[in-house]
């Protein structure tokens, strides 16, 4: 869906008329009993949800950085809840789905970095809720995980890791490619012959017609035009629609773009919350590598998320 389709999408559904019979919609589509009775029980939170998020992320984008962690995160958890409501009418089924699910540390230690921070999954919560009905996570593949490493996963990031000298993800094709070239160093980094590393692979592509192993290369060429799945190890760039995979071992990690977006805001949102001597030197002496980072984040999610989270709705 184009920028322009999903923002006039966004704007149909936000009537009580049209959110009910577009939650109704949803519902039955799913075999729910008594669907007109929960569009109806819905449609007001939906569209709250809907508008909230949108405004956070809108007024985020004009604000300057000290506040854009707290929009944007709330931003995202309004955009969340309203596309959990298109396929989970009784949502939130119990108190403790309306934690976040994920804590960070209580104390910065004396030379603390972001970089090096790490947050950690909860058993319940909003992030595991969402990860397992999204994306059929039930369990994550970390049970707790560095900013680094979310930062790697986010294919936008990669010019500023090539800059600090630390390649992170490498290209291997575009979106709807039926061919995809892995260079042959990743077998190394992974430790694995050709074969199992397409074993590796395999699941999270459309069938495989043959692959080719060259000196510096090893191509596959698939059956079917490949865009990744949203849980999966290969990731997105959405505006140059060019897909990457992880460049090292420790970074396969078959997971969504949404899930790391979700684990950074939360963590930044946290420290602009909490940490406010930090955050303040931050951003006016800009003592180490943190800022760039942080800064070039926040300017891809505010726009890289609204998209993705819209997309999770289902279309009419």
């Amino acid at each position: 869906m184009s920028n322009h389709d999903l923002t006039e999408f966004l704007t149909y559904l936000q009537s009580q008329q049209t959110a009910r019979e577009y939650l109704y919609n949803c519902y039955s589509r799913l075999g729910v009993v008594d669907a007109s009775v929960k569009s109806f029980e819905n449609c007001n939170k939906f569209i709250h949800y809907l508008d909230h998020g949108l405004r956070f992320y809108e007024n985020g984008r004009q604000m300057e950085t000290l506040m854009q962690p707290i929009l944007f995160f709330y931003g995202m958890v309004h955009l969340l809840k309203a596309a959990l409501l298109t396929t989970r009418p009784d949502y939130p089924e119990s108190t403790a789905i309306l934690a976040h699910g994920v804590s960070s540390r209580k104390r910065k230690k004396r030379h603390y970095t972001f970089l090096d921070d790490e947050v950690k999954i909860q058993q319940n919560g909003l992030f595991p809720y969402f990860s397992e009905h999204f994306f059929s996570i039930r369990r994550s593949p970390f049970e707790k995980i560095k900013m680094e490493q979310l930062f790697s996963l986010i294919p936008e990031m990669s010019p500023l890791f090539k800059l600090h000298q630390t390649d992170k993800m490498i290209k291997i094709g575009n979106v709807e490619t039926a061919c995809l070239q892995f260079p042959t160093l990743l077998l190394d980094n992974f430790h694995l012959t050709a074969n199992t590393f397409i074993k590796r692979i395999k699941p999270y592509l459309p069938p495989i017609k043959h692959t080719e192993t060259k000196t510096d290369f090893l191509r596959v060429n698939l059956a079917a035009p490949f865009s990744p799945a949203s849980a999966s190890p290969f990731f997105t760039d959405m505006q140059n629609r060019i897909i990457y995979f992880p460049l090292h071992r420790d970074q396969f990690l078959p997971t969504a773009e949404i899930m790391i977006h979700y684990l950074l805001l939360y963590n930044l949102s946290m420290l602009c919350r909490y940490e406010p001597e930090w955050w303040g030197e931050l951003l006016t002496s800009r003592p180490d590598a943190d800022y760039p980072f942080i800064k070039h984040f926040l300017s891809i999610t505010a726009e890289k998320m609204p998209k993705a989270l819209g997309e999770r709705l289902p279309s009419i």
